[in-house]
């Protein structure tokens, strides 16, 4: 069956992350052991060729990120973030700064990224994350940035707290209602319980009607699929 195709397909694409919105990647991070290294840790007889990875990849939305300021020098600032995950499995928050050094403007860029899960997922509704970064005394910088998918987050050293709206819908109980693409009418005699508006989803959704293929085997934990029957209603709602 059609829908199946487009559903497998997506469900099974080939593991490589798009690029993402304000200038930061998604990035794909492999720790290697190996060699010598995996001779010492391994037990004898142990195979010294396997490579470990990890695949980690920037949270779905950053919703807030605070700075809290020490009361007693020397002075410690400890940056913490919390965001939201396209759904659950996501492990080992953390923030990892963009350059070591101070920029001109004394701004330090953080990127908050977690390990992903393995597999695609049907979406079931986003899970809240958060990390941690502390600074040690004598930090040269001035303020911090934290980069998400529909804006950034910039707030000065010291006490300091910013946050976003999370988006509004996480497709857990779309299927089975009329999708409504962006600058569409509703359907006639639809309630708003009864429909899926685009603007509404997160960023990077990838929509596949009944006369769709599927564009590439690429896969994205960040983007979500929808698979539109011939009647117009959602048929699966999938994370890849």
């Amino acid at each position: 069956m059609m829908r199946t195709t487009y559903a497998a397909a997506a469900l099974f694409g080939a593991c490589l992350l798009n690029a993402m919105h304000v200038a930061t990647a998604y990035a794909e991070t492999t720790v290697a052991t190996a060699g010598d290294h995996n001779a010492a840790q391994s037990p004898k007889g142990a195979s010294g060729d396997e490579e470990i990875s990890e695949r980690r990849a920037p949270v779905l939305q950053v919703t807030s990120v605070e700075v809290v300021r020490s009361a007693h020098g020397p002075i410690l600032d400890i940056i913490r973030v919390r965001g939201l995950t396209s759904t659950g499995g996501w492990e080992e928050g953390e923030l990892v700064p963009l350059t070591r050094a101070a920029s001109p403007d004394g701004i330090l860029d953080l990127v908050f990224t977690a390990r992903t899960p393995e597999e695609a997922a049907d979406a079931t509704g986003f899970e809240a994350i958060e990390a941690i970064f502390q600074l040690e005394p004598g930090r040269p910088f001035e303020g911090f940035l934290v980069p998400e998918t529909s804006e950034a987050l910039t707030l000065q050293a010291g006490p300091d707290y910013a946050e976003i709206m999370p988006f509004k819908e996480d497709c857990s109980k779309c299927v089975g209602k009329h999708f409504v693409a962006r600058g569409s009418t509703s359907p006639a005699g639809k309630s708003e319980a009864e429909i899926v508006k685009e603007e509404n989803l997160p960023p990077h959704v990838r929509i596949i009607k009944p006369t769709d293929g599927v564009p590439g085997a690429d896969t994205d934990p960040n983007r979500m699929t929808i698979v539109v029957g011939e009647d117009g209603r959602i048929v699966s709602a999938i994370w890849d």
